[in-house]
């Protein structure tokens, strides 16, 4: 016996109704907040199987199984309990022989409470300057005692306002 979820029955009566041409493709759309185009996809799957209306879980296929999962974690907590997510894969893979994205194994690092990120340092924005009464008006200062004209003039240091 299956079970739905309330979501999933709603969308079977919207869809049922929709074969028995009680309701258009877009009336069905609009009550569930789809497109024609996914309604006519629905309706599709579910000519096959009721169960074609559950939502899909992506990335299932590419997920590792649970038990290499804790495995890889039991050998972290008891050989490599003080290193982070990448030097503790380099000891996985040099030592262990064992393979597995440094993402994937910082994230169950995190999950297990083996590995916490680092927190970043708040950046100290720079004050920004006080807007002048008139457009293009700029306050201009040097006071390099600098021969600037090279021994054509006398040497200056320049102030200006």
């Amino acid at each position: 016996m299956q079970i739905f979820k309330e979501e999933e029955m709603e969308r079977i009566y919207v869809l049922r109704q929709v074969k028995e041409r009680k309701l258009t493709q877009s009336e069905a759309g609009r009550q569930l907040g789809l497109s024609e185009r996914q309604i006519r996809r629905l309706l599709e799957r579910m000519s096959e199987d009721v169960a074609g209306i559950r939502s899909r879980k992506h990335g299932g296929n590419r997920a590792f199984k649970e038990e290499f999962k804790q495995h890889i974690l039991a050998i972290v907590r008891e050989k490599y309990p003080d290193f982070g997510p990448t030097f503790a894969l380099e000891k996985l893979e040099e030592c262990d022989r064992l393979a597995v994205n440094r993402e994937t194994l910082r994230q169950w690092m995190m999950e297990e409470g083996l590995w916490h990120g680092r927190m970043r340092k708040n950046t100290n924005t720079h004050q920004s300057r006080q807007r002048r009464s008139r457009f293009g008006e700029l306050v201009q200062i040097d006071g390099s005692h600098h021969d600037w004209f090279e021994g054509r003039a006398q040497m200056l240091s320049i102030s200006v306002c």
